[in-house]
């Protein structure tokens, strides 16, 4: 066979390679082989308040109000907040364009020092939060808020690259669905990066005990 002749050879089992189904190549040409993993397993969480910190993050009225998961949410962040309030727990929040007065409802409310107004996923970067766990000698964060997939598991991202342990109960943190909050739980327990997924505990607030 000439060299030209080979070359076109080659050229057409390399069209004909790259044209098939069977070698799509990419997740969005995959997209319907993909099969849902089960739901990872939930595990019961002792508390020790003195060294653990609750973070409600974005749970503003301009977001519950428009999803109704973050309204479903509200009573397990409720009850949250007022057993880290009864054990003198620190209580941290943050706020998307404002501050206390754009709180989801009153009842959980933040008190002075104990917020801050701050974009992004990721809540330790550009905000207070890391020095002020560090004054409060705290090891670990349980994180609420919405979105899962954004606030939540940033957030849960950010502190175990800086060495605390997070706690994330699923049913304090929401999205705007049922597939966002999904993939979020499944990110922070399993799928995700091994400093992330060894250093967080996926419970929920029913499973907690203080």
């Amino acid at each position: 066979m000439t060299p030209f002749r080979f070359g076109a050879a080659a050229a057409a089992l390399l069209a004909l390679l790259l044209g098939s189904s069977s070698f799509a190549g990419d997740i969005i040409s995959d997209w319907g082989k993909a099969v849902p993993p089960p739901p990872p397993a939930l595990k019961e969480v002792t508390i020790d308040a003195s060294t653990t910190a609750l973070l409600i993050l974005n749970m503003m009225q301009a977001n519950c109000n428009r999803r109704e998961r973050c309204k479903a949410a509200f009573p397990n962040v409720k009850r949250l907040h007022d057993e880290a309030r009864a054990h003198n727990m620190m209580v941290w929040y943050s706020f998307v364009g404002g501050g206390p007065e754009t709180v989801y409802d009153p009842s959980i409310k933040p008190r002075d020092g104990e917020w801050y107004s701050i974009n992004g996923g990721d809540k330790f970067i550009g905000s207070t939060l890391e020095p002020l766990l560090t004054e409060h000698g705290i090891k670990t964060v349980i994180i609420c808020g919405t979105s899962f997939q954004g606030a939540t598991a940033g957030t849960a991202s950010g502190a175990t690259q800086r060495g605390f342990k997070a706690i994330v109960p699923v049913d304090c943190s929401s999205s705007e669905d049922e597939y966002h909050e999904q993939y979020a739980a499944f990110h922070v327990s399993v799928g995700g990066p091994a400093l992330l997924t060894s250093n967080t505990t996926l419970t929920r607030s029913t499973m907690m005990k203080f």
